[in-house]
């Protein structure tokens, strides 16, 4: 087993490290998750924790880490009687995100099925995690079916698995901690509920403290063993400092001053339902205990706020994670009369962890806030080309569900039919290379006319490879939703341009919600511009719409040529995944010789493609020309109007994609 990186080692990082010895100290703080650019020590301080988690009494032989002075009286390997057990290092068990549900929850012991003809159950990560750390990495990235098993876990402190002839409860209360990068796209607001708390991670812009990181890595590099040792007696503190805030946890107090503050603070707030309140309460808790004291204080509240707050005050996937310091020192303040005053013989003063070693570097200086977009709203564009300033986007609203047609294979989302790993069971079939999914009444169907000819005397089955059968099953898929927007200056008319980006960002927040890549092309002036490659961070895609200028020409044709070059090198890297054009234009073209039937001649690329296609028709005023309907045609999609892009307004509109899609490659086979 290879040497674990020193939780003490880490240099700054104090968020992150605080958030983390919380949940050692208590486990009802519910998990953290660790927000940051790649390259921030993420992965390295949660399994440096592990290691500094005091060792777990188990009952000796029990697959389910059963306490053995309370043990689980419907534990599968029960009953238990209680009584003496063993003790065993706390495990961190890691979530693949590419895990089957199986292997999550566990499922029937199909070699002992098929070769003793006994059920018996296999458990999985759920169980393993029992009473441990379950670590998923990139957790923005974990499949929806498998998110939904988590959230079952977290919520009833339990996993139940009703499958194949098998019916297993046991218990599954575990530390949850999640990273993720948020260019890589955002998490579901129910699984963003379930963590305790959240910190935002970034390296450190001192040139000493980097420094230090590189000398710290490099010295661990080259001898993990002889590093590891240097800092013991650092772990060895941290440790028994992680004992001493158990044991003196039960005794805290938490007043009716700091109660009040915190439900003060959580109103203020506006964030939804009770668990902000009750995961502040158990957070603020942790922290006088961490701090050594046992009466909970106003700073204790303002530290739990900062972290089991800015995650929920989120109104919409776009809006960025945070909390208004001012406002938060304000609330507590109106609220905070009764207020003991802190414990001065306390340890440490405060929840603050220490930094470990000798050659630690100065106090990191404070973060920068990240991720707050800035306010281009009354940002001046630069003068020429007709170019004019940017607006903001109209009120999001919600839209109907376009989906390209067909049955698809790609990764597992929530916006077109396809056939995928994980979904409901439409059938059989005989597997194509390695079988990865075991349907097995069909298995067993297909074995059972050869028992008495292959001699079988047991109870078990006699299978042979020809008798296995893969299940087949049918899901959802992510697609890439490609944009291409009309930002000339026939589109410049303020409260046109403003109503056109409210479309695209209601149109982007379905495509966050259906797990969709998603990237934007412009036009305007003399060409196209690939304003966002494609990504899964739809939250980009929002920023660079904000900031979109408009003015000059309509080079429509350019725009759609652009796309085209898009589509083209995205077929070559992810092959699978489909795509769907969303075109947002009049439909006028300027500019070159003949523009409207360049224009026509590049959507006919698309179509000859087979590109699943729709355009949204921004014309307006009395006389309409219907020139987005024509492109439409020619891209063999649909149009639809600003107003009909509503979810109320086009119940049809699948429909109708389908059906002009259809249409499309009837005569293109005429």
């Amino acid at each position: 087993m290879s040497t674990p990186y020193p939780f003490t080692a880490i240099v700054g990082q104090e968020d992150l490290r605080l958030a983390l010895l919380l949940n050692a100290v208590s486990s009802q703080v519910g998990g953290v998750l660790v927000r940051g650019e790649k390259g921030t020590a993420k992965s390295t301080a949660v399994r440096a924790l592990a290691v500094l988690i005091p060792e777990v009494p188990v009952v000796s032989g029990c697959r389910f880490s059963c306490d053995p002075t309370a043990p689980d009286p419907q534990c599968p390997d029960g009953p238990h009687e209680p009584g003496n057990g063993t003790a065993r290092a706390a495990r961190m068990v890691e979530l693949p995100v590419g895990a089957s549900e199986d292997r999550l929850v566990g499922a029937l012991d199909i070699e002992r099925a098929l070769s003793e003809g006994v059920k018996a159950f296999e458990p999985g990560l759920l169980a393993a995690a029992h009473r441990g750390i379950l670590y998923v990495d990139e957790v923005n990235l974990l499949h929806d079916h498998l998110v939904d098993l988590l959230l079952d876990a977290a919520a009833m402190g339990a996993s139940y698995v009703e499958r194949e002839g098998v019916s297993v409860r046991h218990a599954a209360r575990f530390l949850l901690v999640g990273t993720m990068n948020p260019e890589e796209g955002e998490l579901r607001p129910q699984l963003l509920d379930r963590f305790g708390l959240t910190v935002e991670v970034a390296a450190s812009r001192e040139p000493d403290q980097r420094v230090e990181v590189v000398r710290r890595r490099l010295a661990y590099d080259d001898d993990p063993a002889g590093f590891a040792g240097r800092w013991a007696d650092e772990e060895t503190s941290l440790r028994s400092r992680i004992v001493a805030a158990r044991a003196l946890l039960p005794e805290v107090r938490l007043g009716d001053g700091p109660l009040r503050q915190i439900a003060a603070t959580c109103a203020a707030f506006e964030v939804d339902g009770m668990r902000a309140d009750i995961v502040m309460a158990r957070t603020a808790t942790a922290l006088a205990a961490w701090a050594g004291r046992t009466v909970v204080t106003a700073e204790d509240v303002r530290q739990a706020a900062l972290l089991a707050l800015p995650h929920r005050r989120r109104r919409n996937p776009f809006d960025a994670p945070g909390l208004d310091e001012d406002k938060l020192d304000q609330t507590l303040e109106e609220f905070g009369d009764d207020d003991p005053d802190p414990d001065p013989d306390g340890p440490n003063g405060g929840g603050q962890p220490p930094q470990g070693g000798p050659d630690s570097p100065d106090a990191s200086p404070e973060g920068e806030q990240g991720g707050q977009a800035e306010d281009t709203s009354a940002q001046q564009a630069p003068a020429g080309g007709g170019e004019q300033q940017a607006v903001r986007a109209a009120e999001p609203f919600r839209t109907k569900v376009l989906s390209v047609p067909g049955l698809g294979e790609g990764a597992a989302g929530r916006r077109s039919r396809a056939r995928t790993e994980h979904g409901r069971t439409t059938g059989a079939r005989r597997p194509q290379g390695a079988l990865t999914k075991l349907h097995l009444a069909a298995t067993v169907q297909a074995a059972a006319p050869h028992q008495l000819a292959r001699g079988r005397t047991g109870p078990g089955l006699v299978v042979r490879r020809d008798d296995l059968r893969q299940a087949t099953r049918e899901g959802r898929e992510g697609n890439l939703v490609l944009f291409v927007v009309d930002a000339s200056g026939s589109m410049a008319a303020r409260q046109r341009m403003s109503a056109v980006k409210g479309a695209v960002l209601s149109l982007l927040l379905d495509a966050y919600q259906r797990r969709d890549k998603v990237g934007l092309v412009t036009f305007r002036g003399q060409d196209a511009e690939l304003a966002l490659p494609p990504t899964s961070s739809v939250e980009a895609a929002a920023v660079r719409l904000e900031t979109l200028p408009t003015g000059g020409r309509t080079p429509l044709a350019a725009g759609l040529l652009r796309a085209h070059d898009v589509l083209r090198v995205e077929r070559l890297r992810d092959p699978s995944r489909r795509p769907l054009l969303v075109v947002v234009t009049d439909g006028r073209a300027t500019g070159g010789v003949g523009p409207v039937a360049l224009g026509a001649r590049a959507a006919r690329l698309h179509a000859a493609e087979g590109t699943a296609s729709v355009v949204v028709d921004c014309e307006s005023g009395p006389v309409r020309l219907g020139l987005a309907v024509e492109l439409a045609r020619d891209l063999g999609g649909t149009a639809v109007t600003l107003d009909e892009l509503r979810a109320d307004s086009i119940a049809g509109l699948v429909k109708d994609v389908q059906s002009a899609q259809s249409a499309h490659s009837a005569r293109r086979a005429a």
